[in-house]
């Protein structure tokens, strides 16, 4: 790079595209001139420098780089507004947080310099937005955060930041930008250098490694239980092959992504009390919440096995599943090691076909409720379980991969979706409105790839849809968005339907708290940014309108929105 000393702000954009961060999604404020002005200065310069995604709202920043992550496996960095800019991204945070996703971020800081210093403080927001502890904010949901003192730490303040983002379990980090720091020279050393310190990358221990998969191999009633997905597609393909050898029953609870093929013989659906019940070895695969605590009496002789890069969720002050065995480590390589030792292990071939054989006929008979279930909701309104199952044989009908984004949309076990990374629900932290700029974040970085948001009408309404519809239009990135409309907070009715059966909501017309009646009409916001829109209320018409939206998203490379009316959970 060239030898002369540059501003931070400008540095900052060099160091990134150093780092291999290739997008960095911006919603400016009036801490931004050294960044602007930097930015250009870098670009003249001819240093590499990520591409900046301009988000008219933090929360699409957030999520976009959330989803860019979840498909690309990249680190990408998110810029904010000083303090209200923080304010409005903390829900991003916590959702990141949450799903382990090494997110770069960083916030301007209100000038410290009232006067005298090049970049003090100039309006009133300058003493506004002053905080004693901005960090506060995010603090909680950060792996690591500081605030950058002087010019010349922007090379190895950034290699930290992002080797302890990186690092395993993988996660965002935070750093405080004031603007008089940004406005100063900073010496070019390690500006166009990779991090000098390497992510850590655990692994588990080799004796209890061998002490899981003896009790694998050797248990009479088995179970596995997995939340988020294998970790890679080569691990997704591997524990599909090994399930329906050794005969090991998989349930997917409350999973945000997939592990294995929904169609799978040996997946026994999301729900696994019955066969926790009757389990003597339980295999859980990096589960935040592997079961329902006051649902399910568990054997005493019951053994545990956790798996992931925090079995113990160590950041979760309350979390007390067993774990008789904890193997630390990426998901990937940690079951790719589990499913080597057990193949090494004896097989008993006949006990095996007669527990292979049973868990396949019940998985077969819960598939064909599911479709009867499915079948039954084709009317008008529609069910969502018939919405998910028309959108499963849409993506099916397909070539190219897809991907759904599940905001409390479309069912889980209607979509019989079968490859890796073609799910992903809402984190279970619940910060909602990050299903449809996720979406748009994965679009970003898998071009080719035919990207849905199904979500409620109150996720929508979160998601901010006027700033994402802008940004997917400015991108050309034809997300195609179902918003299953039922005009209430379904979700609301269904927990207070659960906790209180037979209760006073139970027999209520109406339950207080959860209507978002008079419904608006969603098409209008998305046609405003030139989107394809549809409003579908007959179930026998969603076929053909999936297929229009499809053709629409590949052809024409345009977003889509239907508005699908279904009716109430």
């Amino acid at each position: 790079m060239n030898e002369t000393a540059m501003t931070a702000g400008g540095a900052i954009f060099g160091k990134l595209g150093a780092l291999g961060v290739e997008h960095v999604f911006v919603n400016s404020g009036t801490d931004f001139p050294p960044i602007v002005e930097g930015l250009i200065e870098a670009r003249r310069q001819g240093l590499r420098l990520p591409d900046p995604v301009t988000c008219p709202h933090e929360s699409v920043a957030m999520g976009m780089a959330h989803g860019y992550h979840l498909i690309s496996g990249k680190v990408p960095a998110v810029m904010l507004h000083t303090n209200v800019g923080l304010a409005n991204g903390a829900i991003g945070a916590i959702n990141a947080w949450c799903d382990r996703v090494p997110v770069m971020m960083m916030s301007g800081r209100t000038p410290v310099a009232e006067a005298r210093r090049f970049g003090a403080r100039t309006v009133p927001v300058g003493w506004g937005q002053e905080m004693f502890d901005q960090t506060a904010l995010v603090r909680e949901c950060t792996k690591w955060d500081y605030e950058l003192r002087f010019p010349d730490q922007v090379a190895e303040v950034f290699d930290r930041a992002w080797s302890i983002a990186s690092s395993v379990p993988q996660g965002p980090v935070y750093l405080t930008l004031p603007r008089e720091v940004l406005c100063e020279d900073t010496p070019p050393e390690g500006l166009d250098q990779p991090s000098r310190m390497a992510p850590v990358r655990p692994a588990p221990d080799p004796a209890a490694l061998e002490e899981a998969a003896r009790l694998l191999a050797q248990a009479r009633a088995p179970l596995i239980i997995a939340q988020r997905g294998a970790g890679s597609e080569t691990a997704f393909a591997a524990l599909s092959r090994f399930v329906e050898d050794r005969a090991l029953p998989v349930s997917q609870y409350w999973a945000t992504r997939l592990a294995l093929p929904l169609g799978h013989p040996m997946h026994i659906g999301w729900n696994p009390d019955a066969w926790l019940a009757e389990a003597d070895v339980v295999l859980v695969i990096d589960s935040l919440a592997p079961w329902w605590p006051d649902r399910v009496q568990l054997r005493p002789d019951l053994k545990v096995i956790q798996l992931g890069p925090d079995p113990l969720f160590t950041r979760t002050p309350i979390r007390n599943f067993p774990a008789d065995l904890s193997l630390v480590g990426e998901t990937a390589p940690t079951l790719l090691s589990l499913i080597e030792a057990v193949e090494r292990l004896p097989r008993d071939a006949a006990a095996l076909d007669a527990r292979r054989d049973r868990i396949a006929a019940a998985a077969a008979s819960d598939r064909e409720i599911l479709r009867k279930t499915s079948e039954q909701g084709r009317g008008e309104p529609m069910t969502k379980a018939w919405v998910a199952a028309c959108l499963g044989r849409a993506i099916k009908a397909q070539e190219r991969p897809a991907t759904v984004f599940h905001e409390l949309g479309c069912p889980l076990p209607h979509l019989d979706l079968d490859h890796h990374n073609s799910y992903f629900q809402e984190p279970h932290s619940g910060g909602l409105g990050w299903g449809l700029p996720a979406a748009m974040g994965a679009q970003l970085a898998d071009p080719g790839r035919l990207i849905f948001a199904t979500m409620g009408d109150g996720s929508y309404m979160f998601a901010n849809p006027t700033a994402c519809h802008l940004v997917a239009e400015a991108h050309a990135l034809p997300v195609i968005t179902l918003v299953l409309n039922n005009g209430e907070w379904g979700a609301v009715r269904q927990s207070v339907l659960g906790l209180y059966p037979g209760g006073e909501a139970d027999r209520a017309n109406a339950v207080p708290l959860t209507s978002l009646q008079p419904s608006p009409d969603f098409t209008l916001t998305a046609a405003a940014s030139r989107a394809h829109v549809e409003t579908v209320t007959d179930g026998a018409e969603l076929p053909d309108a999936l297929k229009r939206a499809i053709r629409v998203a590949t052809d024409e490379r345009r977003q889509v929105l239907l508005n699908i009316a279904v009716r109430p959970d």
